[in-house]
């Protein structure tokens, strides 16, 4: 279902470079009529492994254009496509691997010997595939056919409606067990669709692609979204500030998405120089939180207003600043098209006036039809009518903008009052010293809760906490204050740049 624009830009358009491929090997060029080829043969190499409609194909591959491959023959064959971060251990690929039931699973040859040792026994694992992920995949597929048709997939028994599982994304498990999201064929198509009609992506688009692709931000909504329009995706294997500011000056690129991480660097890479960026159609952030700084820092450097956006792992995109309007500092903007949104009162469920911070649902086609063999947790997750608790607090402006407040789960009540983080920690990234932060509550016997503060100062900066609490209270009210500043050369993130506080709540908590 998500897969007809691709197949119809494929036949449309064949000559057109739809992927570049840019790694320390070199550039590898794909059109569309190319693309169409090597997952046709991926296809039928994955029907050859003894993949059938609903198997789980899982991938723990570096960003390349094999684990591109699969991941659309996956689809294209009704298999479920289950991708992992490289950087996952084996003691979380065994999780993943046995708690999904994936039946082949395609990794990296270098990881060959431990993983053959460790994981070859799973019951469920049925194949193991290494493959060198720079190496040429045309030739492992060469045998294959390049056609394929609806007669084929009916053959298969492929189903082709959009209630079909097209992929299984493991949420983070902060708290506990990761839990897979059941992505279906029709929530990409709407999601994709969706983001089309809000962004207004054209088929002369060319996105700078520099995100990982093992996640929904980067393979969905950046990949998929110029594949989609028919567009080209310049897929980085890596991220390097300079160069990527080069290539964003060079005016090939028209689209550019990223996590606040990133255009941080990119902001520090700048100097304080006037760089032009304003023929960037559309650059978007997400994934977490857009600091002030980096929002007016753009402006003012390189002449371009940041959009965020919010989603999640169980529904892709859910809100956006408008492309054509406002994009206010700060929120996350308005519902897309097709995506329903309110806040509630967490205890009660019912709906707030504008203005009140309650938990933030969400509601359309775009939202994940549950978790995977969790029937409990999918039932917590969804209220009776529907709603997706996405378990985000924030609140609604009388002109339908939206701001978020910080995980349910991280608001801090100190003395009986709330304290929202995303309040303290703006407070103190307006500090000069202050690089980055992330605040938490700890428990405390006579307040409930106290909070504290993990600070990163910025490079030949100085500042001791004692000041930087007694800037804290000249900016704050008192109660919202932090009682306690811990200094830290770092803050632990994710994949995509988001500060785990689960960790940081491990290790000053206890």
């Amino acid at each position: 279902m998500f897969l007809d624009s691709l197949r119809k830009h494929c036949r449309n358009q064949p000559q057109k470079l739809a992927i570049e491929f840019v790694s320390d090997a070199g550039r590898q060029q794909v059109s569309y009529a190319q693309l169409e080829e090597r997952v046709n043969r991926t296809a039928h190499y994955l029907r050859s492994l003894g993949v059938q409609s609903g198997d789980r194909v899982a991938v723990q591959l570096p960003k390349c254009l094999p684990f591109v491959y699969i991941h659309l023959a996956a689809a294209q064959i009704g298999a479920i496509f289950l991708p992992l971060n490289p950087a996952y251990p084996l003691t979380e690929l065994h999780y993943f691997l046995t708690d999904s039931a994936a039946s082949v699973f395609i990794a990296d040859c270098k990881n060959k010997t431990k993983i053959k040792t460790n994981l070859s026994d799973l019951p469920s694992l049925e194949r193991l595939v290494f493959i060198h992920p720079q190496a040429s995949w045309e030739a492992a597929i060469a045998e294959f056919s390049p056609g394929w048709n609806d007669d084929l997939l009916a053959a298969y028994g492929v189903p082709t409606d959009g209630d079909q599982i097209a992929m299984l994304l493991y949420t983070s498990g902060t708290t506990s067990r990761p839990k897979a999201a059941q992505i279906t064929h029709g929530n990409l198509h709407a999601n994709i669709e969706s983001l089309h009609a809000a962004w207004d992506w054209q088929n002369d688009d060319v996105l700078l692609h520099v995100l990982p692709i093992f996640h929904v931000h980067g393979l969905v909504v950046a990949l998929h979204g110029a594949l989609h329009a028919g567009a080209t995706a310049v897929m980085l294997a890596k991220f390097e500030a300079g160069k990527v500011l080069s290539r964003l000056q060079s005016r090939r690129f028209t689209v550019f998405m990223a996590v606040p991480t990133i255009h941080r660097r990119l902001y520090n890479e700048a100097k304080g120089q006037a760089i032009d960026l304003s023929h960037m159609r559309l650059m978007t952030s997400g994934s977490d939180r857009l600091p002030d700084d980096i929002f007016f820092g753009y402006q003012a450097t390189f002449n371009v207003t940041l959009l965020e956006r919010y989603g999640m792992t169980e529904t892709g995109m859910n809100l956006s600043n408008p492309l054509n309007g406002e994009r206010r500092v700060g929120s996350v903007g308005l519902p897309l098209p097709g995506v329903s949104a309110r806040v509630v009162d967490p205890g009660s469920g019912l709906p707030l006036p504008d203005g009140e911070v309650g938990e933030v649902q969400v509601k359309g086609a775009h939202v994940c039809k549950g978790y995977w063999r969790q029937a409990e947790k999918t039932a917590a997750a969804f209220t009776d009518d529907g709603w997706l608790r996405t378990g985000d607090l924030g609140l609604r402006a009388a002109d339908g903008y939206y701001t978020l407040k910080g995980r349910l789960k991280d608001l801090i009540i100190t003395g009986g009052l709330n304290v929202y983080p995303p309040e303290v920690e703006r407070a103190l990234l307006e500090h000069k010293a202050v690089a980055a932060c992330a605040v938490i509550g700890c428990p405390d016997e006579e307040w409930g809760e106290q909070v504290i503060a993990v600070v990163v100062l910025k490079p030949k900066h100085t500042a001791e906490s004692a000041a930087l609490l007694d800037f804290c209270c000249q900016h704050l009210a008192p109660y919202k204050a932090p009682r306690r500043i811990v200094l830290a050369a770092e803050l632990p993130r994710n994949a995509l740049g988001k500060v785990q506080k689960a960790k940081l709540r491990q290790k000053l908590c206890n």
